[in-house]
């Protein structure tokens, strides 16, 4: 609980940003000029979801006459007001229990497992000059960009600002780019192997079936 103090910190800004940013390095390790990209793009959205999370909350500032219309009673520039899905649906709770930020913690912790997941898997194969194609790549053939749009729609959940809204889909399609990107590398690299494996495994989203690709 932060009160009616809990904007113009910036400390705390600069803080978690890193924080969460080491993870995703940590994490990702990037080497090529991809990982980078797709470091970089995850580290804006992080940084502007902090920056009105902390520092100044521009979605409530731009909405506060239609919100304080709507609420009168609430206070929306003190910090428990920025859960904005725990106002508007009227929860008689601790914001930091309600179900949608249960939900938020358990997406946002599923994707950096995902994350570390892939990284080890990735990391294995490219050391002995072979496709990735055992652990979650046996399911999807991008997992770590899954990874990182499940961990950005966890944020959402939890604080939805309008500049992180508008960069999400944005971001999405950054990653569906980089995703085609890397199949050309890799089918350049790999050829009938790779091509075999594209027929295979899908590229996001796991078979409903749970049938899994073999190297």
């Amino acid at each position: 609980m932060h009160g009616d103090n809990g904007y113009g910190l910036w400390s705390l800004v600069i803080l978690n940003s890193v924080i969460f940013i080491f993870f995703a390095f940590s994490f990702t390790k990037p080497r090529t000029k991809t990982d980078w990209r797709s470091l970089g793009a995850f580290s804006a959205f992080v940084v502007a979801l902090f920056a009105e999370m902390y520092g100044f909350p521009l979605t409530i500032y731009l909405f506060s006459g239609w919100l304080q219309s709507r609420f009168p009673e609430t206070n929306w520039f003190s910090h428990e007001s920025g859960h904005l899905w725990h106002r508007l649906l009227g929860w008689d709770m601790d914001s930091h229990l309600d179900p949608l930020h249960i939900l938020s913690n358990l997406v946002i912790f599923s994707g950096f497992l995902m994350l570390a997941s892939a990284w080890n898997v990735l990391h294995a194969a490219q050391v002995h000059g072979k496709l990735a194609v055992q652990g979650l790549y046996a399911r999807i053939r991008h997992p770590q960009y899954v990874a990182f749009v499940l961990i950005m729609f966890g944020f959402l959940l939890q604080w939805p600002t309008l500049p992180t809204l508008v960069m999400f889909p944005v971001l999405v399609f950054v990653y569906v780019r980089l995703a085609r990107n890397e199949e050309e590398r890799a089918a350049a690299e790999f050829g009938a192997e790779y091509e075999a494996y594209m027929r295979r495994t899908p590229a996001f989203m796991p078979h409903i079936s749970g049938s899994v690709a073999t190297s």
